[in-house]
């Protein structure tokens, strides 16, 4: 195990702290509470976090080229001014699989993936800059954390119901997912895996929701390190900062039981709800943003 300095950044009590979104130009980080329907900009030099909006369920939060912020949400895709005036781009379904969205990640190109959550089935989305919607995956149990490899060749989905990080080969020009290959299976003991994000040398790191810990796997999917965290129910990652090398971790309070908790898992453990950073000798690479224009 590494030893780490763990800053605690905010305390929000955040329900299902989630979705961390590093803004390169504003240098801000964009942080959600799904459940408690709230969205924060953190500004590190400030060391101030800002509650942007709040009154719905709230998937995700990432810059949009043209202006404002690009928001998803459990009834689709919208975009907020920053004048609490939205405009929906994307809103219900498609061929009958609802937009209950539940993490988002922006694609090179400027579309948006999402993957929906807590429905008979989850679809994984790709909500296309043209307005158009197709879906990549369906048929899972929970769709989770996303990222792309620094070369663009490969796209990374989680599932985290059935413990799977997937493996796909990525065409930039196309703008096509294919190849889906199980890459990682985190063993029920350890927990869930949920939100994710890829350093520049093409490692992922996933956090484990039960587990008070992130995890680096290399490109074939092989443990690198963990790191320890303080709150058991760790459940997104990103990096962000001046040189890209602050992770920045979202965590959750729930305490409503999942049905899915390790055997003997330690239900007087604390849970989370806070936002923490940790300094690495490692870099992150810039995150990509939409590009909805209509």
């Amino acid at each position: 195990m590494n030893n780490y300095h763990i800053e605690k950044l905010a305390s929000e009590n955040a329900l299902v702290g989630e979705g961390p979104m590093w803004d390169s130009d504003k240098k801000v980080l964009y942080w959600i509470d799904i459940q408690g329907k709230k969205f924060w900009e953190y500004n590190p030099k400030t060391n101030l976090n800002n509650l942007l909006d709040e009154g719905f369920f709230v998937a995700g939060v990432v810059p949009n080229k043209k202006s404002g912020l690009c928001v998803a949400t459990w009834e689709g895709v919208k975009i907020w001014d920053r004048e609490n005036k939205y405009k929906w781009l994307f809103s219900d379904s498609y061929e009958g699989k609802k937009f209950k969205l539940n993490d988002v990640i922006p694609s090179p190109n400027g579309d948006l993936i999402g993957g929906s959550a807590h429905l008979d089935i989850c679809t994984l989305f790709n909500f296309k800059k043209d307005g158009n919607v197709e879906i990549i995956d369906d048929g899972l149990g929970l769709c989770n954390g996303m990222g792309f490899s620094p070369d663009l060749r490969t796209f990374y989905s989680t599932d985290s119901l059935n413990r799977q990080i997937f493996k796909w080969d990525y065409n930039y020009d196309l703008n096509s997912f294919s190849n889906k290959t199980e890459l990682i299976k985190i063993p029920m003991s350890l927990g869930l895996p949920d939100g994710m994000t890829v350093d520049s040398e093409g490692f992922i790191w996933s956090a484990i929701w039960h587990s008070a810990m992130v995890i680096r796997f290399d490109p074939d999917g092989i443990e690198e390190r963990r790191i320890n965290l303080p709150a058991a129910q760790s459940s997104s990652v990103m990096f962000g900062g001046e040189n890209l090398n602050e992770l920045y971790i979202t965590s959750a309070s729930i305490t409503e039981p999942t049905g899915v908790e390790p055997k003997g898992y330690d239900n007087n453990l604390y849970r989370g709800g806070d936002l923490y950073r940790i300094k690495l000798d490692i870099q992150g690479k810039k995150e990509f943003i939409t590009d909805f224009n209509f």
